[in-house]
């Protein structure tokens, strides 16, 4: 529940609360696999009035915009990057579907849970044999007199296990336009998680398999109508990309922050020119999210924007950890170390919410069409 005190401060002063009081005391045990349950964190925005950021005020939310999403993200991830997308799924591509294409009935009897930070929310798209196509997933929703019962197994997916609600895509056709999207509790009969998996990054996320054995699902709980769960997917992905490419920015900025310290501390030499170029590309990559960002809050096309951001700060967070990692060793060969644990988790920011091949693929057609 959202504070007296909380409810009073800006959503840059509750951000820096959350960072100081639990994000991180909490950053080296993440780096771990250990530290606080992804829904405790989820529990701990909410009482400061951020688990709902981009839900408007009369769910609960914070009513938001999509450039202070990038600016919280931001400001998570260059202290803790597991935590910053536990958070950002949640915010995201956990809940942004259900504003966007939910009926009044279902954003009230959820949106108000996931803005409190009652219910953590997570998104069930990729399968053990579609990742980066989306539309070859063969989990498979079969209708009845009842609704549907959903069948299948989902894979990576973050927040599996400590979610309360899952936004789920199984097939109720053929081909593209046979994909639906559904909402499904946690606690319904048949939902079954497997145990995180031991990653190479961003080990305090949680990440598993989701086993869907004839779950029941009434037709009320369908998100949109039939046959919408890819154009549900793609926005969802859409928003989802602004949050990693601003998770992206703040582990550059966390590792530029490592070398300028190593330097000032005189532990190092300072390569001024390789630390100007990091400056610049973490600088710009900003720049690339925020106008991603705005594009999300005008409602307009945001879809090349959003890739072009998400490919150029994950590369730029990529290449900003070797180079930390470099500049700060021999110290940085410890795993405990921040560049070294920097380094694990950027990885990841060139794969998840669509590969960085899939990304360049996206940008390069938007060309050709025009």
């Amino acid at each position: 529940m959202l504070t007296e005190a909380s409810a009073a401060a800006s959503i840059t002063e509750r951000t820096a609360a959350l960072i100081d009081e639990v994000v991180r005391p909490n950053a080296a045990a993440m780096a771990r696999g250990e530290g606080i349950r992804p829904d405790a964190l989820v529990r701990a925005a909410g009482e400061r009035g951020l688990a709902g950021l981009l839900l408007p005020t009369r769910y609960g939310g914070a009513g938001a915009t999509h450039v202070e999403f990038a600016a919280f993200v931001e400001a998570v991830a260059r202290v803790c990057a597991s935590s910053a997308v536990i958070l950002d799924v949640h915010l995201s591509v956990g809940s942004e579907p259900l504003l966007l294409f939910g009926s009044e009935s279902q954003l009230q009897r959820h949106l108000p849970r996931i803005a409190s930070g009652e219910a953590t929310a997570a998104f069930a798209l990729t399968e053990p044999g579609s990742g980066s196509d989306a539309a070859a997933l063969s989990s498979h929703a079969d209708a009845d007199d009842e609704g549907y019962r959903l069948t299948g197994t989902k894979a990576f997916i973050t927040n599996c296990g400590a979610a309360g609600v899952y936004l789920v895509t199984a097939r109720t056709g053929p081909g593209v336009r046979g994909v639906s999207a559904f909402i499904v509790d946690a606690e319904s009969p048949g939902v079954q998680c497997g145990e995180p998996l031991h990653k190479m990054g961003l080990a305090g996320s949680w990440t598993g398999e989701l086993v869907l054995d004839g779950v029941r699902v009434r037709t009320e709980d369908r998100l949109g109508r039939e046959g919408m769960g890819f154009r549900v997917a793609m926005a969802a992905l859409d928003s989802g990309r602004v949050g990693i490419s601003a998770q992206a920015v703040g582990l550059a900025q966390g590792c530029l922050d490592d070398i300028v310290r190593a330097s000032r501390a005189g532990e190092r030499g300072t390569d001024d020119a390789l630390l100007a170029d990091l400056e610049a590309r973490t600088s710009a990559a900003r720049l690339l999210t925020a106008h991603a960002a705005r594009l999300a809050d005008l409602h307009e096309p945001m879809t090349t924007a959003a890739s072009i951001a998400k490919l150029y700060a994950s590369d730029t967070c990529v290449a900003a950890a070797i180079a930390a990692v470099d500049l700060c060793a021999p110290d940085s060969v410890r795993d405990d170390h921040p560049a070294a644990i920097r380094l694990r988790d950027a990885k990841a920011s060139q794969i998840y919410e669509g590969t960085n091949q899939v990304q360049r693929m996206v940008i390069a057609r938007a060309l050709l069409r025009a």
